[in-house]
């Protein structure tokens, strides 16, 4: 196996049986430590503000909190909504992050795609054509702060003039900026331009995720950019179970599996094995290129998945980066 970097993926919704909100982040917090712990290279939040009553913490103030409470692993957003916030005020929450962790935010940014939480909270939730172009003209005025000293942009959406974003962060030019979704028409032509890493989200079938880089690739061409230069991501299964032998997975199937859901489903929509086979299954994207891989494991806030994962790669794969 060739080198690759592992991030885990931690949804509000592993989190949601947590009896109180403080007892929620105690929780979330042992997580990101234990993966630092085992060497992960990133965790990752999402961001929700809302899903019915279910508690969710506001993902940049947690991330604030993990950068004091751990020292290596890299923290980012999979992915920030672009309509529910600022962009300029975003890059000064995103470079003050940067500083707080010493350097170690992942930038993930997308058009979003939630039109209820939109509505909810009184954000303009438009057709897909025109978040994309305001996550665009977001991208530009997100990387001016961050790398002019003086910005200023005009653009249809957003607007800024004489802007200071002070102090700069630590990574540089600027932290690596992730562009979520898998558009093809308009989202991957804005990929094209300002990624420095992609994320298509999960593609079922590796068919369809060599598709997406062949779309990928031909945008890059029609805007001028080295395809190469774009760092391969990919979500290498649904969801991770995964366990050192086959009684330990059998019992976990019995706990985990949806009651509604077929064995034969269940394992076609997810990884649903021992630790010996993870090799297997990420090989065919080391073979494509892939150097970061997201992993959402099915047991979390239960550790053991990602305990499991760590020693069948251990050795195998660099860690850290």
């Amino acid at each position: 196996m060739g080198k690759a970097k592992f991030g885990v993926f931690l949804p509000f919704y592993a989190f949601k049986d947590e009896a109180t909100p403080a007892s929620l982040f105690r929780k979330l917090q042992h997580v990101v430590c234990e993966c630092e712990r085992l060497g992960y290279h990133s965790a990752w939040l999402d961001d929700h503000l809302m899903f019915g009553y279910m508690p969710i913490l506001e993902c940049w103030t947690t991330l604030s909190a993990l950068a004091v409470s751990t020292k290596r692993i890299r923290l980012g957003t999979m992915v920030t909504s672009n309509g529910f916030r600022n962009p300029a005020l975003l890059a000064k929450m995103a470079a003050t992050l940067d500083i707080v962790s010493g350097g170690r935010l992942e930038f993930g940014l997308g058009a979003g795609i939630q039109e209820d939480e939109h509505a909810a909270y009184g954000f303009p939730f438009s057709a897909a054509r025109v978040r994309v172009q305001r996550l665009a003209e977001s991208l530009e005025i997100i990387r001016k702060l961050w790398c002019d000293g003086k910005a200023t942009f005009t653009g249809q959406h957003y607007r800024i003039e004489g802007a200071v974003c002070e102090p700069k962060l630590i990574q540089k030019p600027h932290p690596p900026i992730i562009v979520g979704g898998s558009g093809e028409k308009y989202l991957l032509k804005v990929t094209a331009k300002y990624a420095d890493r992609f994320d298509f989200g999960y593609q079922p079938t590796l068919d369809l995720y060599r598709h997406k880089l062949q779309v990928l690739q031909s945008h890059c061409t029609s805007v001028g950019r080295d395809f190469s230069s774009i760092e391969k991501a990919c979500w290498p299964t649904g969801q991770i179970l995964v366990r050192q032998n086959q009684t330990a997975l059998e019992k976990s199937i019995q706990q985990l599996k949806p009651v509604a859901q077929s064995r034969v489903d269940f394992e076609r929509d997810n990884f649903v094995g021992t630790s010996d086979a993870i090799p297997s299954m990420l090989q065919p994207y080391l073979d494509l290129g892939v150097t970061q891989f997201m992993l959402l494991f099915m047991d979390l806030p239960d550790t053991t998945g990602l305990r499991q994962f760590a020693k069948a790669v251990d050795g195998a794969v660099a860690f850290q980066s």
